[in-house]
């Protein structure tokens, strides 16, 4: 979800050119996008059905000014080397949840995206 709203905000900001780069993936990945994860992103003109969880490799965190977890920490998968920052923002998983649940997910996700794309703005 993050990487979604990620990818939107910076097309609607037309961050582009300002070399946005997104990364997404997992420390332990599911091998698909939940259901409900894909039914909600719809809800809001979001296709996720043909995407696939992928595995972040160190090599790629090394290179990154940010690196957002939605609940877990990047420490197991950064070399001691990086130094970008991390944060947390401590989210539920939204795998198994009812469809209200979710959207609510969905709804703190884009919020904290937008909120983060302000900032680098600053």
């Amino acid at each position: 979800m993050a990487a979604a709203f990620a990818e939107r905000e910076r097309e609607r900001r037309g961050a582009e050119h300002r070399q946005v780069e997104i990364v997404t993936g997992g420390t332990d990945p599911a091998d698909h996008v939940h259901d409900e994860v894909v039914e909600v992103m719809q809800e809001v003109g979001i296709d996720l059905s043909d995407r696939t969880p992928r595995e972040v490799t160190s090599e790629e965190l090394q290179d990154c000014n940010y690196v957002i977890t939605m609940g877990c920490s990047a420490e197991d998968a950064c070399p001691a080397t990086w130094s970008g920052e991390n944060r947390d923002w401590e989210l539920d998983d939204p795998d198994g949840r009812n469809p209200d649940a979710v959207r609510a997910i969905r709804d703190e996700v884009e919020r904290r995206v937008e909120t983060f794309f302000e900032e680098l703005e600053d």
